[in-house]
């Protein structure tokens, strides 16, 4: 309660401002203990002594902000900013905002002063500079003529810079629908903004796409009905070590490297993440495919992909053994009693064959490709696999009544081990045994946990290309490299 009477919404605000619009500062104080507060600042343009004026505000669905605006009225001097009421989040926030209809220009926006904005559209991406609260019309306007203060000037020094940074304030214009202004006729400026209005529905003449990147997650971009906007998503991740160190988060670089050691030097290589440039296999549009190192305990070094399709949502995930081929195959036998063994964590390789005697399950090497996750969630995986996509592969109606009552039957049983309402026996077998089900009791015997070793079969080193892989004395296979005992010969005779 004691937060809602200093942070005041800012709809509350606004309606006591239209209430007395004359003295504004008056109706805001009333109730809610004089959150507008004026303090006299030095004007860095003039040097005479200007006006701050602080408001505290929180905005829906969202935090406390802190808006201050300065006005000089000696010289016209004027600028606004927004600060963050709260402690840096845990994680960063990415919002992806599809401008699609002129109402989405009237969304608002809450900028940090870590926030970091890209409109691929233009391939203009903008640091972070002083916080803002403002709505994407007043964003791109701000952009438009930030770039046009000095294109004069480009054009006489650079003309093709000149000509770069106007295709792009003729892209926003674009999208703004502005015409040529006409300052003087009062009438058609009115009549224009009000068909604006009364047009929100209507669609933009050029669609781009906003991006806010804040690794601070105080910045916001507003959703129009719910969460569930078709047009917004919003998306957490973790802080790498760079964007903590400039963030305040973490000493300098040169203090870390001052106290390193071999340990340390490999976790940092295991926090890089490596991308490679690739294109979609659905939409043929650009995408990037990041790699990570992963050490496991009590196991080995692995290798976790992701690939993420901005364009078309396609995603995809695997996991690569990152150490050498073992000598050996690997047999894992895990007897689950309950939800505590769905929750350990199992990497499958692509490999590996997973086998469910209890109901018949069995799948062979290669099926759902290489997986890093848990044992419930590998079977959900293969509970969406087979309900979601056998019936829409070939034509469902030739199954027999039969055939699919036991199909049926089947996901059922798999829906009950899924929720460990029944025990069941979890076989894994990988041949270069590369995969991994997590010890409960590591680095102790697991008592439900059976690991054997095993040699390989001559097929199974022959479907493993591993019967035909030579790593030394190459130069003996070549058809034109002359072997020794030829040399000898020659020489002879």
């Amino acid at each position: 309660m004691a937060q809602n009477r200093f942070f005041p919404a800012i709809g509350q605000l606004a309606r006591k401002a239209d209430t007395n619009p004359g003295d504004a500062s008056d109706a805001q104080t009333q109730d809610d203990n004089k959150p507008l507060e004026e303090v006299q600042s030095l004007c860095m343009q003039c040097g005479e002594q200007g006006v701050t004026r602080m408001m505290l505000t929180s905005i829906p669905y969202f935090k406390e902000v802190i808006v201050m605006s300065f006005r000089c009225e000696h010289c016209g001097a004027a600028n606004n900013e927004i600060q963050s009421a709260s402690t840096i989040k845990p994680e960063g926030v990415l919002y992806t905002l599809k401008v699609l209809h002129r109402a989405d220009l009237d969304r608002q926006i809450v900028r940090s002063e870590a926030c970091t904005i890209e409109i691929p559209d233009f391939e203009l991406q903008l640091p972070p500079a002083r916080g803002q609260l403002t709505t994407v019309e007043g964003l791109l306007r701000d952009i438009a003529t930030d770039l046009g203060a000095e294109q004069p000037v480009r054009r006489i020094l650079d003309e093709a810079a000149y000509t770069k940074i106007q295709q792009i304030i003729d892209g926003i214009k674009e999208v703004l629908g502005d015409e040529e202004e006409v300052e003087d006729d009062i009438e058609q400026a009115t009549r224009v903004a009000s068909a604006a209005e009364q047009n929100k529905e209507n669609p933009v003449k050029q669609v781009i796409t906003l991006k806010l990147d804040d690794p601070t997650g105080n910045s916001f971009v507003e959703f129009l009905g719910s969460i569930s906007d078709p047009k917004w998503t919003f998306k957490t991740y973790a802080r790498n070590a760079e964007q903590n160190r400039a963030l305040g988060l973490l000493p300098p670089d040169s203090t870390e490297q001052e106290d390193s050691t071999e340990e340390k030097k490999e976790a940092d290589g295991n926090e890089e993440v490596y991308e490679f440039p690739g294109v979609c296999s659905r939409c043929t549009r650009p995408l990037v495919t990041r790699m990570k190192k992963v050490s496991i305990p009590y196991f080995k070094d692995t290798l976790i992909m992701s690939t993420n399709c901005e364009n078309c949502g396609y995603r995809d995930n695997e996991v690569k053994s990152g150490a050498a081929i073992s000598d050996k195959g690997k047999r894992i036998t895990l007897r689950v009693e309950d939800r505590e063994d769905l929750s350990r964590d199992i990497l499958k390789s692509e490999t590996c064959g997973l086998t469910i005697p209890e109901i018949d399950l069995a799948l062979q090497p290669g099926t759902l490709g290489g997986r890093f996750t848990t044992v419930e969630g590998i079977l959900e995986q293969v509970y969406e696999e087979l309900s979601e996509k056998v019936y829409t592969v070939g034509d469902s109606s030739t199954m027999v009544d039969e055939d699919r009552q036991k199909f049926q039957d089947f996901l059922k049983q798999l829906k009950e081990i899924t929720a460990a309402e029944k025990p069941f026996t979890l076989i894994l077998d990988d041949p270069l045994a590369n995969s991994y089900l997590q010890n409960l009791y590591a680095p102790d015997p697991d008592p439900n946990m059976e690991i054997i070793t095993y040699e390989r079969t001559w097929q199974q080193n022959d479907e493993l290309g591993l019967n035909d892989m030579k790593v030394e004395n190459y130069a003996a296979d070549d058809p034109n490299e002359p072997n020794e005992e030829s040399s000898i010969k020659e020489v002879a005779s």
